[in-house]
């Protein structure tokens, strides 16, 4: 009864997060898409490892039982605030809040978290941090497809058009050419150097 009452109230907590929707362009504007070219905003495709607890051993076999993974996603506070940092990053242009947002998450280890880090350090200006943040989402997932699609850009807007180029090639490896963030990327390469564009 216990169990069936706390799974009832899990459910009831889950359902009644409002779903913020995000649009496709919203996404390939930096949703934080996971791996696999999905454009998933809530990164389903990574989960980091589960807390570590004391290990119970079966006193018959004395075998530890291996935790379980577990999305930062798979928590209902984390999604909201994720959404949040997403909204103030996309709708509102405040960098530097979406950055204290983020980091507040307690999850910086997460590739979509640090690759928006990185996108605001970017849009900030600051191109050394923002190079970080690329580095260590990509750290975290090397397949995080809208890492390398960002990070392309940020080798574009840094003059590194061959730099940019493997990033597309890597691009295509992990998603293929039709994805959302090969074409951006390759569209952007296509530009005459020093055009001035804002991605």
């Amino acid at each position: 009864m216990i169990k069936s009452s706390m799974k009832l109230a899990a459910l009831a907590a889950f359902l009644t997060v409002p779903l913020v929707p995000f649009s496709p362009s919203a996404i390939a504007a930096g949703g934080g898409g996971g791996g696999g070219g999905g454009g998933d905003p809530y990164g389903s495709s990574y989960s980091a490892p589960a807390q570590s607890s004391p290990q119970q051993k079966d006193r018959k076999t004395q075998k530890a039982r291996k935790p379980t993974k577990q999305s930062a996603f798979d928590d209902p506070a984390f999604r909201e605030a994720y959404r949040t940092a997403y909204a103030t990053i996309y709708e509102h242009n405040d960098y530097g809040a979406a950055i204290d947002q983020l980091h507040a998450l307690g999850h910086d280890e997460h590739p979509n978290v640090a690759n928006l880090i990185g996108y605001s350090y970017r849009k900030l200006g600051d191109y050394k941090q923002s190079q970080l943040w690329y580095e260590r989402a990509l750290k975290a997932d090397p397949n995080h497809v809208l890492t390398w699609n960002y990070y392309g850009l940020w080798q574009i807007e840094q003059g590194n058009r061959d730099q940019a180029q493997y990033h597309l090639t890597r691009i295509a490896a992990i998603c293929g050419t039709d994805c959302e963030e090969y074409r951006s990327l390759a569209a952007a390469l296509e530009k005459p150097p020093g055009t001035g564009l804002v991605y």
